[in-house]
Formats: structure tokens, sequence, C-alpha cells
């Protein structure tokens, strides 16, 4: 489980330096209390959409429907998707919801292999829901623990600003390839819901930058993005990732490294830093 290991513990370093230093809050400018509080509003949201859509999932894959369990796949995934600075803080709940086959020994053979990806390989590759009944409620049972735990956390404002670069940068770094969503092919439901969880913590911050310039730039940037999205679009949804060329996710590769580039100094102008 080295790769997943090594992207959860990143993350975890940067938490708990955020938490060391209990007077950081207390030194922070007054105008983040709002922003702060209306950004845990919105995890708190999500993780509590990640429960019901989670149950529901998890009802039709008990159920033997294996359609019906694709078809809320890639739904319910994206509340996990947009909270995901957050949620990975969490190291132990990241791995057992949101790991890859690539995570173990093994691979999809690996009896430890959990979560949405070990789920999604049973329908999609296997096209069954026998043997997956407790990988299933496995997941359920993961996603509370992990609202629960959110619930009760105090959210670092340095955390939640570098949040917003960490889910374009995670995007660039591994999603692009593919790698993720690797047999629904659902990718793009995941890039959307980091995109949208990027962009809820710029435009909550936004006011509190004095630069005009910068503020232009990303808000150009995050337009950009969303119109290279739009393109693949259907239905409620997208279409599956297999249709974008290797120029498409060039492009979209491109945009998305322009915008993680400007929003890693987001903290700084700031003062977060």
């Amino acid at each position: 489980m080295v790769a997943h290991y090594l992207r959860s513990t990143a993350l975890a370093v940067a938490l708990t330096a955020g938490f060391a230093a209990p007077s950081m809050a207390q030194d922070a400018s007054l105008d983040l209390v709002g922003p702060l509080s209306e950004y845990k509003i919105y995890v708190a949201e999500n993780t509590a959409k990640l429960v019901t859509d989670t149950q529901a999932f998890v009802a039709a894959i008990k159920a033997g429907d294996v359609e019906k369990a694709k078809s809320l796949f890639a739904p319910t995934r994206t509340s996990y998707e947009k909270i995901e600075p957050i949620a990975e803080l969490f190291s132990d709940l990241d791995s057992a919801i949101d790991a890859r086959a690539d995570d173990y020994e093994k691979g999809e053979a690996d009896p430890t292999f959990t979560g949405f990806h070990r789920i999604e390989h049973a329908l999609w590759i296997e096209g069954k829901t026998d043997g997956i009944q407790d990988y299933a409620d496995g997941l359920l049972k993961d996603v509370k623990d992990l609202n629960d735990r959110i619930n009760g956390l105090t959210f670092p404002p340095e955390v939640v600003v570098g949040g917003a670069a960490a889910l374009m940068e995670e995007v660039a770094a591994t999603k692009i390839s593919g790698e993720e969503d690797r047999y629904s092919r659902t990718d793009l439901w995941d890039f959307d819901a980091n995109f949208a969880g990027s962009e809820k913590i710029y435009e909550l911050f936004k006011p509190l930058v004095d630069d005009k310039e910068f503020i232009a730039r990303v808000d150009a940037n995050f337009k950009a993005v969303d119109e290279v999205l739009a393109k693949y679009e259907q239905g409620e949804g997208y279409v599956s990732y297999v249709e974008l060329t290797d120029a498409d996710r060039t492009v979209l590769s491109t945009k998305v490294n322009t915008l993680a580039e400007d929003l890693s100094t987001l903290r700084g102008k700031l003062g977060l830093n």
C-alpha cells in the first residue's frame, strides 16, 4: 500500500503541522472565521450526503442489482471527492474507502483491498455483486465513521486554504492518467467534484485577497476548466473517460496545472504561510 500511504502521509504531515500550533487559529485574522465556518458547513453537508448516497449504493449491491449499483457509483463518490483534502486527514479511513489496487501486494486479488474501487472492480470487471456484500457493509461503516470524525474536527485555516491547490494538484499528478476510476471510466465525475471543492474554497476566501490581477486570472482559469468539462457532459453526468483523446487530456492537464500553480499561492496571499 505504498502509493496510497505516501499520498495520505503527505497530507497528514501538513495537517499535523497545523494541529501542532495551537495559537494558529488565535493568530489568524478574524476575517477568516466566517469563511472557515462556511467551509465547515459545506464539508458537513457533503459528508452527510455521502452517508445517504452510500446507503443507497450499498442497498443496490445487497439486492444484487448490478446495473443500479453501477449507476450510483459515480454520483455517490462525488461528495467524497469534493472534501478530499479534509477526508485524507484520516489516513486509515481514506485507505479503506478510496485506495486503489496498486496499493496492495496482490492487487485486485488482495483480500485487504476494500472500498469504492474494490466494489468498482466487481461491478465492471466481474459483473457481479456476489462476494462483495461484506465490502459494501465495510464501506458504509467507514463512511459513517468519517462523517462522525469530521464533525468533531477543528479546521486549521492553512489546511483549508491549501486544499484548493491540493485538489488540483492531485488531479494533475495522478487522475489525468485515468488511474483512479480505471474499471468504470467515470473519471470525469471525480474531476468535476474536485474542481467544485477547490472552487468552493477559493470563492469563500477570495474576498480577503487584495490582488485584483490574481483574482481575475484565477477566475478566468476556473472558467476555462469549466468550459473544457462542459464539452463532455452527458445527461446528469459525463461521458466515459475513454472517449477523450490524448489531445483532450493534454488540454485538460494544461489548464489544471495552470490553476494549481496559481492556487498554490493563495495561502501566502492570506498570510497563512
